[in-house]
């Protein structure tokens, strides 16, 4: 078979792998399984998907076609070739604006297509919670509906044309067809006319149509999955008098891949929604007061009526990212209703908002209905969407799982078959989580159990099965929009009884006679317990670690917690961080989830002494920038930068700390060195022949610049006495935390602070302290790093106070107490007591203009546009806001921040040869445009002394720190 891999890898255009680390990447997806596939595919023309077919055919494997990945049964997970339609099928083809329609390939991503199709007043509707990394083939696959679908319907209502190939390679377009149309493809002496005919011949009979009717999920559940939709082919003008045409897309819709590949896809669009919205999230004290209120609400215009349950709640009070979104919850409810309503014109917003009220007030039990609007309705809607993986942010091997958070029934039995459904769970000690699409009949429901103890799997199994037969009893779907996949498949039969279900063995034979396409999904299932991401009661793995990691009862619990749902997928246009790399590469060795799995899959299964001991995990780590955007953008907290750093240390000590990471991790002190002749040693970096050789040696790229060293250190200044520390009109004291990057790189930069806080009325304190051991952290000098931790943690914590707090300039710096300290210390209570009172100095200047102590009136009123980068230590572990608020305070200071993620440079990152390409890549995506575009008089901020080397490099552009800036426009 290697043989036969190596020679189809060479007929493909686009790239194939077979080995250890990238099946080790595609083993799993956002579900409880994982297995090993084959080989991965990543094609980039119909000719190579054709040989994937032909090479399917002749070896009798099989092809697992997957997109975002983020599939919660298991659809991408096989032992099969996973074909990776993500990087290459991502074009959009045509969009025909009268028509509202649009084509596209399966790998374009929901929310890009969205953006794209905005500027015309139209939308794709089906709306996930994945929107932003979900790809249009993936939604297809699984007929998905979000939370746009009680006003607009699934993805299988928008699909008007489908290219594919079929399992014998030969091209086709599916599309409605009349009954003329149809007799002619039925003449086909193709394996197309063959589809139709026998579809046809097996679904005429009244017999059969009726079997359909009654074992299906009622009609008026529009989020139904379970098997192949027949009901829908049987409801065309074939079949009986209807206008409804025969359209096959419908069949194909929610197939999960497992009858065709799609290579195209056309769909209906919509005009995009009123723009005057207003959400009100009812609070309710119990579950069943919540559910019984969706009929009610219901019979209003909603455009969302979503549910969150305690739990999920109760998620987001640890989330870095999400804590903030809770800001309208009152009291502790057990539930909430966000119910969305919308109009063209305020009046009638409002007189909608009010018959809603009313109609909660009388008809339910909610104690509280706060009213949201603006930028507000977002934020509480992203607390909803984030519950799938804050749910996996749960601590330790329990989980919640997901095997029936796919039910639907029809709105009125859902009070009924909920309070069933609970009862079930009562009688396993289960309390499950409520969540997601109450308009729609479907909730999230999840059982909370440890997959890694065979009596949790077959409880995971008895579950499933009793669940599936109370769904059945209620004539709901067993599978609404995740579909059937490996976790719900076993259950099919049961849910549409055993004629029904032949007729989907047919279907799939008629189709895929070999069985090419997915198999093992929908028909012929393994049984749902097999295959499962983790061994059941396997001896777990014990690592030691040099960093802390008792919160997570050790690292690989903390790297167990990526559940697979990929939001370090989404696009640069979506926004935030996460992952740097991947953006610029497209693979998913470069996602968070990609190395995740990889740290996951190595470390559990390390025959090594020192576990860390692998190429593979190197391989992976080495395009992490330690950005830190997956530690508050990941909704599992999944802290990347935390584990490169003790895989650095653990691997180095094995294989050698190599000459350049020496001289970065050491560099403050060979800046130290330099600073003694600092005029020779500016000279030595600059002069083209002599920096030359310098990068040579270091391994810098050659196109980088160096930094220069100051003639003055930062704290020379101060011991000369050559800064005032003492203001005139005293409004506290802090004490300085004077770091590497401030001291003898950007010295004017820490002159600028201290001089603004004197004016402003503050005292500034210093004493001897060592640098921040940010340098030593990056590059895995641990035991360096943690000396340097307990000496200033030491230093600070009888001094460090709420009255006299620490103060940093430098983010990567000073945020390391708040973050990598409480891991290295020795004391971990010394370093979370003394991290509660460490500030950025824009959060303690925003602070004080909070309490009125610093006012417009301190600064010049001169007009001045300014854009800010920030750095994504800040955006990781503060905010943005912080530096947005501070600029702002002059009052004639416009102020915006550019939208972009990481610069590029990430410390010593972008100076490496070998990474300095991705980097300026990575700065194109969306900060250089930005600062290019911006005019002459534009003041550029960033605070982070690489993101202002990056512009600079990148752009010829000085940017500025803003402590700087308000120096400069400070009155006297």
């Amino acid at each position: 078979m290697q043989e036969k891999l190596q020679a189809l890898g060479k007929q493909l255009q686009g790239e194939f792998y077979y080995n250890q680390l990238i099946k080790s990447l595609y083993a799993t997806d956002a579900s409880v399984y994982r297995e090993l596939p084959l080989a991965v595919a990543f094609p980039e023309t119909i000719n190579d998907l054709q040989e994937l077919i032909k090479f399917c055919q002749n070896t009798h494997t099989s092809l697992i076609p997957r997109a975002a990945g983020t599939s919660l049964a298991g659809q991408c997970v096989g032992k099969g070739i996973v074909v990776d339609i993500s990087k290459h099928f991502t074009k959009i083809i045509n969009f025909n604006k009268d028509k509202k329609t649009v084509s596209v390939q399966p790998g374009v991503i929901r929310d890009d297509l969205n953006r794209h199709l905005a500027p015309y007043d139209l939308f794709f509707a089906p709306n996930t919670s994945t929107s932003n990394r979900c790809m249009i083939g993936g939604m297809a696959g699984n007929n998905s509906s979000g939370t746009t679908s009680v006003k607009y319907g699934v993805t299988r209502d928008k699909i008007i044309e489908m290219k594919c190939l079929l399992s014998d390679g030969s091209k086709v377009t599916f599309k409605a067809l009349t009954p003329k149309e149809f007799q002619q493809k039925c003449k086909l002496s193709t394996l197309e006319g063959k589809i139709y005919r026998e579809l046809y011949q097996e679904l005429k009979s009244e017999e059969v149509q009726q079997e359909i009717q009654q074992e299906f999920p009622e009609k008026n559940i529009h989020r139904r999955n379970t098997g192949y939709a027949l009901d829908e082919l049987i409801n065309s003008e074939i079949f009986h008098e209807t206008n409804a045409k025969l359209n096959i897309c419908k069949l194909l819709a929610g197939s999960e891949g497992t009858l065709a590949f799609t290579t195209e896809l056309t769909l209906q669009l919509d005009d995009l929604p009123p723009k005057n919205s207003a959400l009100i999230a009812a609070h309710f004290k119990t579950i069943e007061n919540c559910l019984d209120a969706v009929a009610p609400v219901m019979k209003h215009s909603l455009f969302t009526c979503e549910m969150m349950d305690k739990t999920i709640l109760d998620c987001t009070k640890n989330s870095l990212k999400y804590n903030e979104n809770r800001f309208f919850i009152e009291n502790d409810p057990q539930a909430i209703l966000m119910l969305e309503v919308r109009d063209h014109h305020h009046n009638g917003l409002q007189i909608q908002v009010e018959a809603l009220l009313k109609s909660i007030l009388e008809n339910t039990a909610s104690y509280a209905q706060p009213v949201l609007i603006g930028e507000h309705i977002e934020m509480a809607l992203e607390l909803r969407k984030a519950g799938l993986g804050l749910l996996g942010n749960m601590d330790g091997d329990k989980k919640a799982v997901a095997c029936i958070e796919d039910t639907a029934v029809s709105i009125p039995k859902l009070a009924n078959y909920i309070k069933e459904f609970t009862a079930i769970m009562k009688a396993h000690d289960q309390r499950a989580v409520y969540y997601a699409h109450a308009g729609a009949g479907e909730l999230h429901l999840r059982p909370i159990l440890n997959l890694k103890l065979s009596k949790d799997v077959k409880l995971f199994k008895q579950i499933t099965h009793e669940v599936a037969l109370l769904v059945k009893k209620y004539k709901g779907s067993l599978s609404g929009e995740h579909g059937d996949g490996r976790v719900r498949a076993e259950f099919i039969q049961a849910m549409v009884g055993k004629k029904n279900y032949q007729l989907f063995i047919k279907v799939k034979e008629l189709f895929d006679p070999l069985h090419i396409f997915n198999p093992g999904k929908i028909v012929f299932p393994a049984p749902m317990e097999s295959s499962l991401r983790y061994v059941p009661d396997r001896d777990e793995p014990k690592i030691i670690t040099f960093q802390d990691f008792s919160d997570s009862q050790g690292i690989l619990k903390a790297i167990e917690k990526c559940n697979g749902t990929g939001d370090c997928r989404k696009s640069v246009e979506a926004g935030g961080t996460m992952c740097p790399s991947y953006r610029a590469t497209k693979n998913e060795k470069d996602t968070t989830r990609g190395r995740a799995n990889v740290l996951r899959e190595f470390l559990t299964n390390s025959q090594q002494t020192n576990q860390f001991n692998h190429q593979e995990i190197k391989e992976v780590l080495d395009l992490c920038l330690s950005c830190k955007g997956c530690k508050s953008e990941c909704p599992s907290n999944v802290d990347m930068a935390l584990y490169k750093a003790e895989f650095l240390y653990q691997y180095q000590k094995e294989n050698g700390f190599s000459l350049r990471n020496k001289i970065f991790a050491h560099n403050n002190k060979a800046n130290e060195f330099g600073s003694k002749f600092s005029g020779l040693t500016n000279i030595l970096f600059q002069n083209s022949i002599s920096s030359t050789f310098i990068k040579k040696i270091m391994g810098v790229a050659k196109e980088r610049s160096l930094p220069q060293i100051a003639k003055k250190s930062l704290r020379q200044f101060i011991e000369q006495g050559k800064l005032n520390l003492i203001p005139k009109n005293k409004k506290g004291s802090i004490y300085l935390f004077i770091d590497e990057f401030m001291n003898l790189l950007d010295t004017n930069v820490g002159i600028d602070a201290v001089e603004l806080l004197v004016k402003l009325g503050y005292e500034v304190k210093t004493t001897k302290h060592e640098e921040s051991g940010r340098s030593y952290i990056s590059k895995g000098f641990l035991e360096e790093a943690k000396v340097l931790a307990n000496h200033n943690i030491e230093v600070f914590k009888n001094l460090i106070s709420e009255e006299i707090p620490l103060i940093g300039i430098e983010p990567s710096a000073i945020l390391s107490f708040r973050d990598e300290y409480l891991r290295l210390a020795n004391k971990r209570e010394d370093a979370v007591t003394l991290s509660k009172n460490v500030f950025l100095i824009e959060e303690f200047l925003s602070s004080e203009i909070k309490k009125g102590k610093i006012t417009s009136e301190n600064f010049s009123d001169e007009e001045q546009e300014i854009k800010i980068h920030a750095h994504c230590h800040q955006k990781s572990l503060s905010n943005v806001k912080y530096t947005f608020d501070l600029l702002n305070l002059p009052k004639n200071f416009k102020v915006t921040v550019i939208p972009s993620g990481c610069c590029g440079m990430a410390g010593s990152f972008g100076y490496e040869k070998e990474h300095y390409s991705l980097s300026m890549q990575i700065g194109e995506q969306t900060l250089f445009p930005s600062v290019r575009k911006a005019n002459s008089k534009t003041i550029i901020v960033a605070n982070g002394t690489s993101c202002r080397h990056q512009i600079k490099d990148g752009t010829q552009k000085n940017a500025h720190h803003p402590v700087s800036i308000l120096n400069n426009f400070l009155l006297n």
